[in-house]
C-alpha cells in the first residue's frame, strides 16, 4: 500500500471519520463502516484533509483551473479546505456552495461564493459515493448553471459498491454525466490497512460479506 494511503485512513480513524458498526447509508443501504466528515472539528484536522484532497487533485489534473463545488452540508467545509490547501501549493481557484433553500432576499439565489460563468469547468468535492444518489443530486442543482460543465469528482473512499446495476456506483457516474470521479483510497485499501492487524478481523470479515452483497460486480 502507497504510504499516503496508510497515513489518511490512519487520519480518518484518528479523527474519528472511520468508524466500524451499524449504520444507514443515504442510499438506505445498512453498512458495517460509515465515513462521517462531519467529524472534523478542529482547524487542523480541517487543514489536513484539504491537504491530501489537493495532493488527488494535482495528481489526477495538474494545475489546471477549475472552480470547486462543495455541496451543502458536509461538502462546504470539504471545498474550503480543498480550495486553501491548493492556493497554498500555487494553485489559487474560486469555490462555491448550495444553500438547502433558495433565498429570497439579500443577494437571493441558491448559490454562495463564486458563480460559475459561461465556459468555465466546475470540480465536485464530496466525501463519499455508495450508490451515486448524492452526484445525481448534485447534478440535478449545477444543471441551473448555464455553460458550464463539470470536469471531475474527488471523493475521500470510493465504496466499490454497485450503483442502480451492478457496475459500481463511480462508473456509473462517469458513464451518465461522462466525467471521471477520483477517490483518495476505496474500501479495499481500508480492508488491507485492517488486516495488518488481527484485532480487526470481525471489521474485515463484516466489511467482506457486505461486499459480497453490495460489492460491484462490473
Amino acid at each position: 500500500m502507497e504510504a499516503y494511503k496508510r497515513e489518511f485512513i490512519q487520519f480518518l480513524q484518528s479523527a474519528g471519520v472511520l468508524k466500524f458498526g451499524d449504520f444507514t447509508a443515504k442510499s438506505g443501504r445498512k453498512i458495517p463502516y460509515f465515513i462521517n466528515a462531519g467529524m472534523i472539528k478542529t482547524g487542523n484536522d480541517i487543514a489536513t484533509l484539504g491537504e491530501f484532497y489537493a495532493k488527488a487533485y494535482f495528481e489526477k489534473l495538474g494545475a489546471k483551473p477549475a472552480v470547486l463545488y462543495g455541496p451543502a452540508y458536509k461538502g462546504i467545509s470539504l471545498s474550503v479546505s480543498a480550495a486553501v490547501a491548493l492556493s497554498k501549493n500555487g494553485l489559487n481557484i474560486p469555490f462555491f456552495f448550495n444553500r438547502k433553500e433558495v433565498k429570497d432576499h439579500g443577494e437571493g439565489g441558491v448559490f454562495v461564493g463564486y458563480v460559475p460563468t459561461p465556459g468555465e469547468e466546475i470540480v465536485i468535492i464530496e466525501d463519499v459515493i455508495t450508490a451515486g444518489t448524492a452526484i445525481r443530486e448534485s447534478m440535478e442543482i449545477l444543471s441551473h448553471l448555464e455553460g458550464v460543465k463539470v470536469a471531475a469528482t474527488f471523493i475521500m473512499v470510493d465504496r466499490k459498491e454497485k450503483g442502480q446495476s451492478d457496475k459500481g456506483a463511480m462508473q456509473e457516474i462517469e458513464e451518465q454525466f461522462g466525467f471521471p470521479v477520483y477517490s483518495i483510497v476505496d474500501v479495499y485499501d481500508i480492508i488491507e490497512y485492517l488486516e495488518e492487524d488481527p484485532a480487526n478481523e470481525e471489521n474485515v470479515t463484516r466489511i467482506k460479506n457486505y461486499l459480497a452483497i453490495n460489492g460491484a460486480k462490473a
